[in-house]
């Protein structure tokens, strides 16, 4: 056929041609349609690269969770650790990526509204230990914490801002992500950046590192596991969260990071049984002025930090967060109070100050 509907030559009767157009241009009827160039395009790429079967969850009734613990640590400013420890039948996983059919999060901006909605429920594995879990649409580590547009703020120019917003995020991940302090190292390149003339934090830091005890926790600053006790699943860190910067005193960069991290671990002697240990922190650095405040170039003074742990263990101090496996006794659990690991719209202190085990409400 040629343009403009021209038959161009057809020996097809003028009445069924006639009827074919009026058809066509109708909508009705059986008349052929030209597939649109779109249409053509989806087509091919199907045939050359076959979609793949859509991934399905299976539906596991979440059982009770328990243990939490709560203590406060006074430096400097206010320093907070709240422990919660979960009944290992709560277990939901995480997602590293095998399974997943909810689209990533984007980076966060500011503090959220809500808690996160309740993911499809399922048992966390080997191969999918974050499956059930609001961490599956997490970032993986150092890439879900956000770091803001720099701009010259007190002593500091805009350059120097910057590189002293990647040195905390450094620092976060030299505490959090490093895979040596993980499985029970000393956190080296964390403490190269804290302000050696800060006595009381030196001191802390020596101390909760050599002779843990309540008032000396080096889980108050640094993520730990006892390899004798548990083993890390995989290479992956869930993490959420973000850094703020401010004008603090005489003229300092105050930088303040809220994050949360999720990490998945078995039986150090091996087995299948997957748990999460679910840890927030709260970290204010100060970027002081040389000329006014006694410091070391490329290190920052540590104002506060306050840290919640789920699943971390509960009672006598180690040094390492020690989760549960295998069930465990539930007497420890006050189900009075509660707390969900993955709420970030809630400033962190709040129920700090009480003591003792109670219950979280998932992993």
């Amino acid at each position: 056929m040629g343009k403009d509907g021209d038959r161009g030559g057809s020996s097809v009767p003028d009445e069924v041609w006639e009827e074919f157009l009026r058809t066509a241009g109708d909508g009705a009827g059986d008349a052929p349609k030209e597939p649109s160039a779109r249409a053509r395009e989806v087509a091919g790429r199907l045939r050359a690269e076959p979609a793949e079967p859509t991934p399905w969850r299976a539906h596991v009734p979440a059982r009770p969770r328990r243990r939490k613990g709560w203590y406060v640590a006074g430096f400097l400013a206010s320093v907070a650790l709240l422990v919660v420890a979960v009944d290992p039948g709560g277990i939901v996983g995480w997602s590293d990526g095998k399974g997943a059919t909810a689209e990533p999060l984007a980076q966060e901006s500011e503090r959220p509204q809500e808690a996160p909605a309740d993911e499809p429920a399922g048992r966390a594995t080997l191969d999918d230990p974050f499956r059930g879990s609001p961490a599956a649409r997490w970032a993986n580590g150092t890439a879900g914490i956000t770091v803001p547009a720099a701009e010259a703020t007190g002593w500091m120019t805009k350059a120097e801002v910057q590189r002293a917003l990647a040195r905390t995020r450094d620092f976060l991940a030299a505490s959090n992500l490093d895979r040596t302090v993980l499985r029970g190292g000393r956190p080296e390149k964390a403490i190269a950046l804290l302000n050696p003339d800060q006595e009381d934090v030196s001191t802390f830091v020596s101390t909760a590192l050599s002779t843990p005890d309540e008032d000396n926790d080096p889980l108050l600053l640094f993520s730990r596991f006892d390899p004798a006790q548990a083993r890390l699943v995989g290479d992956v860190v869930k993490t959420r969260g973000r850094i703020t910067f401010r004008e603090g005193k005489r003229g300092a960069l105050e930088v303040t990071a809220d994050v949360t991290y999720v990490y998945p671990v078995a039986p150090a002697g091996g087995g299948d049984e997957v748990r999460r240990t679910i840890v927030r922190r709260e970290t204010v650095a100060s970027w002081d002025d040389p000329e006014k405040v006694i410091t070391r170039k490329g290190t920052f003074t540590l104002l506060s930090y306050k840290t919640s742990m789920t699943n971390g263990g509960c009672g006598e101090t180690t040094g390492y967060f020690r989760p549960e496996f295998g069930g465990g006794s539930d007497t420890a659990t006050d189900k009075s109070r509660t707390v969900d690991p993955y709420d970030r719209s809630k400033a962190m202190g709040k129920g700090s100050d009480v003591d003792g085990c109670g219950t979280a409400t998932r992993s």
